[in-house]
């Protein structure tokens, strides 16, 4: 008699019990993604969220307007432990990627495949152009993508054993996600659609389940007073990342980027591995993560949202292809067709890292033009933004100082001078712009403001005399952010800061 348990085994696996582990192999493959992201981290300066991240860190809270309180806590305990430190600040990045090629050989392990499969699922993962460079810098998508993944595999794992203590450690590393981003609740109704579907229907009447979902509510709940508070911004963003992918193509270009984001041999694996979890008989009790990619997909390409936002699913199809690819009857063509997209992806990967030298590097025109080029336009130009900065103010009559602020037009430039605030004697920096905008309001006592960046027509808007007090401008740097960047001089407010900002804020 079959018994729920053993017909939730693949093929294959004898008792029950997976192979082995290739602990050796996966671990070599995570050791030269780990020395790779290592040679990185100190590679150019800090992309601007990086510094909103440790703006944010430094103004610790339940919720932000733009994203939950997790990677600002990280930025806060790196930039404690070392200060100013473009390296220290990205080794949690490096670590849960690297980390992330272990899960990911984990979930083959899981699916029956043995040493070759578990290898060719992790070489996936480290090859990729997205999941390996996002390693590279911290943000919000870098530590996404790895609980995505780690989800994945605690739900791959549960199915082969029925520990449903599994799933609530899936509802745990889920509500630590919600403080990070908002997307993981797709994944969820992606896997409920899948499991109604394709089964295993048991999965969402299991009370851990539900209880793992309770406890997602309850640390959910401080952070959505917040929001709830001041009108729900991080939902209003979507809007807002929706427009600026726009710009970039839309939904016309959501599945080629998609695809490309996972490499070339990930790309291979993505299109085995869709159509082995949906047909393959051996991978029957994961055919619902045979949906859960497609149905993602379709919800981000009706939501123009980005085309990363489903790379936490590219773990398992990763490792279902791989496991396919490496079965027995096929193995002898493996070395015709894997290794060389082993080898070009590995390449490809390799030439998207960070090692450009500067000199090399040419000023980019149009950013929305720049394609992969817009990570590193904005990680240069902010010192030198900064010491301009800090020149005007210098300028100001004495009197003036002693009621100046800053505020900036974009919320990356307030927070590179708010990280340099301290050592450059600056004053107190505001921006309107994205979660920088609800750090706080100007005082009413500020009758002067050095307003940076923007074309004017703002601190014409908001004060009775303007005029140009300096200029900002690096080689290398964003386009009127680093580059060719005006600072003026913004007094005789029209109206008092109290009253003014609530109607300023923008997440645009």
């Amino acid at each position: 008699m079959t018994t729920t348990r053993d017909a939730a085994v693949p093929q294959g696996v004898s008792d029950g019990r997976p192979p082995p582990f290739a602990l050796g192999a996966v671990t070599f493959v995570a050791a030269l993604s780990a020395a790779a992201l290592v040679v990185s981290l100190g590679r150019y300066g800090f992309f601007g969220d990086e510094l909103y991240f440790v703006s944010a860190g430094r103004r610790l809270a339940v919720s932000y307007a733009d994203q939950g309180p997790l990677v600002p806590l990280i930025a806060r305990a790196m930039d404690e432990l070392a200060p100013g430190s473009l390296a220290v600040l990205r080794i949690p990045a490096a670590v849960v990627t690297v980390a992330t090629v272990f899960v990911s050989a984990q979930i083959a392990r899981e699916f029956g495949g043995g040493r070759g499969a578990q290898v060719l699922t992790a070489l996936a993962y480290a090859t990729s152009p997205f999941l390996l460079v996002q390693g590279t810098q911290l943000a919000t998508n870098t530590i996404d993508t790895a609980l995505w993944v780690l989800i994945t595999w605690l739900l791959v794992r549960w199915v082969r054993t029925r520990r449903d203590v599994l799933l609530v450690g899936a509802g745990l590393v889920t509500a630590l996600d919600m403080q990070v981003k908002w997307l993981i609740p797709f994944f969820w109704i992606a896997i409920a659609v899948g499991a109604l579907l394709c089964g295993p229907r048991d999965l969402l009447r299991r009370p851990a389940l539900w209880a793992g979902a309770v406890l997602t509510v309850v640390a959910m709940l401080p952070g959505l007073v917040w929001q709830a508070g001041r009108g729900w911004p991080q939902l209003e963003l979507g809007a807002v990342v929706a427009a600026e992918q726009e710009t970039v193509g839309g939904r016309f270009t959501f599945v080629p980027l998609a695809v490309a984001a996972a490499g070339l041999l990930g790309g291979a694996l993505l299109v085995a591995g869709t159509w082995v979890l949906l047909r393959w008989d051996r991978l029957r009790p994961y055919r619902f993560l045979g949906l859960t990619l497609p149905l993602l997909v379709i919800v981000f390409v009706i939501t123009d949202g980005r085309p990363y936002y489903v790379a936490g699913c590219y773990a398992a199809v990763f490792a279902a292809g791989a496991v396919w690819c490496t079965r027995a009857p096929v193995a002898r063509w493996r070395k015709v067709v894997v290794v060389p997209l082993v080898a070009v992806s590995a390449a490809v990967a390799l030439l998207t890292m960070p090692w450009r030298p500067e000199s090399e590097m040419t000023p980019v025109d149009d950013p929305e033009a720049a394609g992969m080029e817009l990570g590193t336009l904005g990680k240069f130009g902010w010192p030198e933004l900064a010491e301009s900065t800090a020149a005007a103010y210098g300028a100001l009559p004495e009197p003036e100082r002693d009621r100046a602020v800053v505020i900036a037009d974009s919320y990356w430039q307030a927070s590179a001078l708010d990280v340099e605030r301290d050592r450059l004697g600056l004053p107190a920096v505001y921006s309107p712009n994205r979660g920088f905008g609800y750090f706080g309001t100007p005082p009413d006592t500020a009758t002067t403001v050095i307003w940076v960046g923007g074309d004017g027509t703002e601190p014409r808007e908001r004060c009775g005399a303007v005029s140009a007090l300096g200029r900002a401008d690096a080689r290398l740097g964003f386009p009127g952010l680093t580059r060719d960047v005006t600072l003026w001089r913004c007094a005789e407010p029209r109206e008092p800061w109290s009253r003014a900002w609530p109607g300023m804020l923008r997440l645009d």
